[in-house]
């Protein structure tokens, strides 16, 4: 089956069914089109230096062909944006999650220099695909000519050139748990790499399962999960390796140390099996009545049932039975750690 790239975004919620998307994602390969995030260009003498200030990890400490998962913060340490930085030989490239692109790129105007460093949107030139499963790496291979034991090779958000004159940036990425990969490439290529891939076996794979995906990851989502209301560490950015304690001073960087030298934060990210999927904004409540916490992400999954990311208090062991309420009804459940696969 050849499926279209969406002409804006990865907007389509399934081509052949949610049940054999998962199941190729899962067991053989799926290929999604990921070109709904942002894509931003860092170029200039200054560029790592100046992005280095701005987020969470260690940019600075970056090569040609490394990367890395980061954040930007506001002041008091509450979440901005999250985002991937891929360095190259004269530039950076980053991608930003949906929904936190406008914020970070107002703290970009505000605080780059463009006489040291420049950023420039190439969202509209730049797409990206994605493919996963543990057959991914095959997959890639056959269809960009990239060899599958460097692939093999690369660490998380570790790249490599391939395809047509070296034109497709592939990127090595643990977004949606289990192997993957997220390969840049030109818009007017993009289409003939979507069909060599599919041509390939991979199925081609919507959004609701990349949903799902995401949940049993336990990655979370900037406008769902987070956002400017939350701190790095309550959103587990630090145990998804996306801060540093080691690299120099960034916005935020304050509040984000303070915080791991005191230990633990009042509440964080916890996954919950659930009877049923709780809406998001429902509340948790333990059996004496207390709010203890609130539904942020909800799916069901094929091989999970369903399970829920939610904000609990940190107090809240692993196990403990709560109750999700929200108007209309509610539902039993069980706080489990992150992620679920």
């Amino acid at each position: 089956m050849t499926a279209p790239i969406p002409p804006g975004h990865d907007a389509v919620p399934a081509f052949a069914g949610i049940t054999r998307e998962y199941d190729a994602l899962r067991e053989r390969a799926a290929v999604l089109d990921r070109s709904a995030r942002t894509r931003l260009l860092f170029s200039g003498a200054k560029a790592a230096e100046t992005l280095n200030g701005l987020v969470t990890n260690d940019v600075a400490s970056l090569t040609n062909g490394t990367g890395l998962y980061a954040a930007a913060l506001t002041a008091k340490g509450k979440v901005i944006a999250d985002l991937r930085v891929f360095a190259r030989e004269d530039d950076s490239l980053v991608d930003v999650a949906p929904g936190a692109a406008a914020g970070f790129v107002a703290m970009l105007r505000k605080y780059v220099n463009p006489r040291g460093a420049r950023f420039a949107d190439v969202s509209g030139v730049l797409r990206t695909i994605g493919v996963y499963g543990p057959h991914s790496a095959n997959l890639v291979t056959a269809a960009t000519g990239a060899e599958r034991a460097r692939l093999l090779l690369l660490a998380p958000y570790h790249h490599l050139r391939a395809g047509d004159h070296d034109r497709v940036l592939v990127s090595r990425v643990p977004d949606l748990g289990g192997e993957g990969f997220d390969l840049f490439v030109p818009v007017e290529g993009a289409a003939a790499l979507w069909d060599r891939l599919v041509a390939e076996g991979a199925e081609p794979a919507g959004t609701a399962v990349a949903e799902i995906a995401r949940v049993e990851a336990g990655r979370p989502l900037w406008g769902i999960d987070m956002d400017e209301n939350t701190l790095a560490q309550e959103a587990n950015l630090d145990a998804l390796h996306g801060v540093s304690y080691t690299k120099g001073c960034y916005t935020g960087q304050e509040t984000v140390a303070r915080v791991h030298f005191r230990g633990h934060v009042n509440r964080h990210l916890r996954g919950l099996r659930c009877d049923v999927p709780p809406p998001r904004g429902a509340t948790l409540v333990t059996a004496a009545g207390d709010e203890v916490g609130d539904v942020r992400s909800s799916v069901w999954s094929p091989r999970f049932g369903a399970i829920a990311i939610a904000m609990v208090r940190h107090e809240v062991p692993d196990d403990s039975a709560l109750t999700a309420r929200w108007d209309g009804g509610d539902a039993p459940l069980r706080v489990t750690s992150l992620p679920f696969a």
